[in-house]
């Protein structure tokens, strides 16, 4: 096991669990979950989740899976051809060397069944990189740069990528640039239909960031239907940032901005996966925001992803004094929530994201979002 493409130490399987031990001489924690001071840990079920949530779900999965020959359900066996180079710094590299990749199938397959990568989430996805061209081509091989995430529209949802990038570009608006993933919509050689090209925050130049996710942090097992990631509430959420933030107090009315963003723009899907913390030379802190999707506008679950308040709620049941109880509860003053609030229903009317054409056809997506935005932020904001 690496951390920053150093050897970090050993994971195997022990029985139905599995144990990671440090190298001797190791002395820097790779995850919240396994710090440094117990050289041994021991997860008596599979695999420690930390290690799970750095694989992939559903589309990218079946992919992986079908190309090592292994069951879905494989997740060490999955992490060991393909999580040599994860998200964030940890990666996993088998003991024998990597496999050849493959010389079968489409750009897009052998993109994202190159040995030795791989991306969580359940999106349809692949890693990508600026040509000396100037366009963008997958990264086919391990040595290739991987700059960017392209995430590619659904099948059954082909408004995915223009909604996800409409909502970073009025999350621009609303809670700062700084505060939001770069991302354009472009897209990439070989592969058919537009792409959402996500910058990657985890890299700088060939350095390696360390980044968890609150899944990964909080020990939370996917599980075999990977709805592990809903299994939480907002208010544990906050919890993570409030213990391991070197910025605890900043961050957490960060993190609060952004649930309430969520909950405006119509968001069901903001689950422990679509928060995380990235190291800063500080320590760690809030990433900055990504995955931020109106999921209402689609045949999706109307509940909160998480729990607010004791239960997940229908996101149209929300309103102001549900989210400053909610900001109470996570250790914000009251003058910060109001703030915040009072902020955020400013900035919201004044944003021009989405801005509409003046012939637009009845059916655009993007007049649904406009309508269904404006009344959230009128209910919960108010």
């Amino acid at each position: 096991m690496t951390y920053k493409r150093q050897f970090a130490g050993t994971l195997r399987e022990v029985g139905a669990g599995t144990r990671f031990e440090y190298h001797d001489g190791w002395n820097e924690t790779i995850a919240c979950s396994l710090p440094v001071s117990k050289r041994d840990h021991y997860w008596p079920t599979g695999l420690f989740p930390f290690f799970e949530h750095l694989a992939p779900e559903g589309w990218l999965r079946a992919r992986q899976a079908r190309a090592a020959r292994a069951s879905d359900q494989d997740d060490l066996g999955l992490l060991l051809r393909f999580g040599a180079d994860c998200i964030g710094a940890v990666g996993v590299r088998p003991p024998g060397g990597l496999p050849e990749p493959g010389t079968d199938g489409d750009a897009l397959e052998a993109a994202v069944t190159t040995p030795g990568r791989t991306l969580s989430g359940v999106q349809r996805k692949l890693l990508a990189h600026r040509a000396d061209s100037g366009g963008f081509v997958p990264s086919h091989q391990l040595a290739d740069p991987a700059t960017h995430i392209a995430k590619l529209n659904a099948i059954d949802r082909p408004t995915l990528v223009q909604n996800e990038a409409l909502s970073l570009g009025l999350a621009r608006e609303v809670l700062g640039s700084a505060e939001i993933t770069e991302a354009s919509i472009g897209a990439v050689a070989g592969i058919d239909g537009i792409a959402l090209l996500v910058e990657r925050f985890d890299r700088v130049g060939e350095n390696q960031l360390r980044l968890e996710d609150f899944a990964q942090i909080l020990g939370r097992p996917h599980g075999r239907d990977f709805n592990g990631k809903y299994n939480g509430s907002y208010e544990e959420a906050a919890g993570v940032v409030a213990a391991h933030s070197a910025r605890a107090r900043i961050d957490l009315d960060r993190f609060f901005r952004l649930v309430v963003f969520n909950f405006v723009i119509g968001n069901a899907d903001a689950h422990l996966k679509n928060f995380s913390l990235l190291e800063r030379p500080e320590g760690l802190r809030l990433s900055p925001a990504y995955d931020l999707v109106s999921t209402l506008l689609y045949d999706f679950d109307p509940e909160t992803g998480l729990e607010i308040g004791g239960r997940k709620r229908p996101i149209d049941t929300l309103d102001r004094g549900i989210v400053e109880a909610f900001g109470a509860e996570i250790g914000l003053p009251p003058a910060a929530v109001r703030r915040a609030l009072d902020q955020l229903g400013q900035r919201f009317a004044k944003a021009k994201t989405p801005a509409l054409p003046e012939r637009i056809e009845p059916t655009d997506f993007r007049l649904r979002y406009r309508d269904l935005v404006t009344r959230l932020a009128t209910k919960i904001l108010a």
